[in-house]
């Protein structure tokens, strides 16, 4: 539910989930009892167009996961006043409205597959609340799907290992794009791993807001063989600039896949990383004192 269902609730009313049923059924996914930690999704970005689309997405797929945890959006702050809604709010906001409450301080996800400037910044904004910052979301075997599939609809891979039939434009070594500097290219090599096991060719990791680490990273896949090496962005969307994906395609000569998105994938890896977090005596069965003793 918007958080525009209730004026002035930063926090969205909670919707209880159904339990399935039938033999067939998905595995039971965790009650969320009332009264747990809201899910706040930090994102790296200020409240806009773009950014906004791929939130709102992604929270919607959290919300089918979990139908009974609160979720919203807490981008940076910035942002022209054409571009922020009513609906908008900063991550500021949305632990300071918690706080005065009275309500329990939410655990903080941030929305970025691996290291990134911003989060110094917002670990010192929760620990001022009180409130968890959870790991970023990578490296995981989820993102390494959500790129595969990227770079498939780019027509630069096959979409499994089982299909035997060739693609012309299929390429032969794969450069995983991030953001967040030679620390987040390093944590990204260990997706690489994950997505070379997938694709069953080289990938290397390079750092898109590290001048030359794109390129050098091309040249050694061309120095060892590859003869069409493509660009995998290993980005959600909204902590980095578009314009840096754009030139490092222009400036190798190599195809790109898209950013991940709303892939599905990482709204279920942001639903996974909220519920690792939750404090353990929430799933803690309460006692039926009116229950009558088991006899022996």
């Amino acid at each position: 539910m918007s958080t525009a269902a209730i004026p002035g609730a930063p926090l969205p009313v909670r919707n209880p989930g159904s339990r399935a049923r039938g033999r067939h059924r998905r595995p039971e996914r965790p009650e969320i009892p009332a009264g747990s930690p809201a899910l706040v999704l930090a994102v790296p970005a200020a409240a806009g167009p773009e950014s906004r689309s791929v939130v709102e997405e992604l929270l919607s797929i959290v919300r089918s996961e979990q139908s009974g945890v609160q979720t919203a959006a807490g981008y940076l702050p910035g942002g022209t006043d054409g571009e922020r809604t009513g609906e908008d709010h900063t991550v500021a906001e949305l632990l300071a409205h918690a706080a005065e409450a009275g309500l329990p301080a939410p655990i903080v996800v941030p929305l970025v597959p691996g290291p990134h400037g911003f989060l110094t910044e917002l670990h010192a904004l929760a620990a001022h609340y009180g409130a968890p910052v959870t790991d970023v979301l990578g490296p995981h075997p989820l993102l390494a799907e959500a790129v595969h599939v990227r770079l498939s609809e780019a027509n630069l891979a096959r979409a499994d290992r089982a299909r035997l039939f060739a693609i012309a434009t299929a390429a032969d070594g794969v450069v995983l794009t991030t953001v967040g500097g030679e620390d987040a290219a390093a944590a990204a090599g260990i997706t690489g791993v994950l997505l070379a096991a997938r694709l069953a060719v080289p990938v290397v990791a390079a750092a898109l807001d590290v001048p030359g680490s794109v390129a050098a990273a091309v040249n050694h896949l061309k120095e060892t063989g590859s003869q069409r090496p493509a660009l995998a962005p290993l980005v959600i969307g909204p902590e980095a600039d578009s314009e840096l994906l754009a030139t490092a395609a222009e400036e190798t000569g190599c195809p790109s896949a898209a950013p991940l998105g709303g892939y599905p994938t990482v709204g279920q890896l942001i639903a996974s990383t909220y519920l690792a977090a939750l404090p353990a005596r929430v799933f803690e069965a309460p006692v039926d004192e009116a229950a009558e003793p088991v006899a022996e």
